[in-house]
């Protein structure tokens, strides 16, 4: 068997035991609101074939070809845990990383948490920053908060820096720029991609009447990959992505490093504010 499930009272996790993904998240009585992209044409890397299967996935930034395609396929190793999962990979060949997500469901409410290593194995030290990316199938609406206020007494200073891919279009119809959201309708278009600092520690999508939201560290003074974004959004012609990224360290053989996600998963949007659930109704 490739797939595993974890369940709490709210929804139903799935996973695959031959590649390092999360491939399902199934609310109760809905349809999963992740994609799955098998079977896919691979990338062919000098290290092997690399597959996009979709569903949730540990990279490493920066991005660059091969070392972040290096091939995940194989056996896990996986060791149960009382309310949750560790799934590790072997040993990445051609870069020296090893990977890991933990999964711990929470008991009494929908959320999961998901802690994400990266273990140097190699003999030299690696630049790099944990990268978790969560693939969703299309027709919802991504929410990206926006940093608010002064960063100075006087305001004289820029409060937000927004980095757009070459390939995407600044005037793409699915985007729409707000003084405190982003909001970008996931529609089946060419491929689009933007970055940014996120002060505020959280990236969501709206689909079908569930809000998917994730949370993460939003550190300052620390440097970021891709002009210093800790959250991205990615959408092409079969799937979104929401993105977030721990800060560039230098990782030293032996060592490792941590990235931590909440994942929450919501039925009811009452408990946001009031401009967002506006805002999610009339999308």
């Amino acid at each position: 068997m490739n797939r595993r499930t974890l369940k709490n009272d709210f929804f139903e996790i799935e996973y695959l035991t031959h590649s390092l993904r999360i491939s399902g998240l199934t609310p109760r009585g809905k349809d999963n609101l992740l994609i799955e992209l098998c079977p896919e044409p691979p990338i062919p890397t000098p290290y092997g074939d690399f597959y996009f299967r979709g569903g949730h996935r540990l990279w490493h930034a920066p991005e660059a070809m091969p070392r972040t395609y290096a091939p995940d396929t194989g056996e896990l190793k996986i060791t149960d845990l009382p309310d949750g999962v560790v799934l590790e990979t072997g040993t990445e060949p051609g870069t020296g990383i090893r990977k890991q997500i933990e999964i711990h469901l929470a008991p009494g409410k929908p959320s999961v948490t998901l802690t994400h290593t990266l273990i140097n194995d190699g003999m030299w030290a690696v630049e790099l920053a944990p990268w978790a990316i969560t693939q969703f199938r299309l027709g919802g609406v991504a929410i990206l908060p926006m940093p608010v206020g002064n960063v100075d007494a006087a305001g004289l200073l820029p409060n937000r820096q927004i980095s757009f891919w070459s390939y995407s279009r600044i005037d793409d119809p699915r985007l729409k720029l707000r003084d405190d959201f982003i909001l970008f309708h996931a529609d089946a278009l060419p491929p689009f991609k933007i970055g940014y600092f996120n002060p505020h520690g959280w990236l969501a999508y709206y689909v079908d009447g569930i809000l998917f939201k994730k949370s993460f560290s939003a550190e300052v003074g620390v440097v970021y990959p891709d002009n210093n974004s800790n959250a991205e959004i990615y959408c092409g012609e079969m799937f979104v992505e929401l993105e977030s990224l721990a800060p560039l360290v230098t990782l030293q053989p032996k060592a490792s490093v941590q990235h931590i996600e909440v994942w929450e998963v919501l039925t009811d949007i009452s408990s946001l504010p009031p401009i967002l659930q506006e805002l999610l109704v009339s999308s």
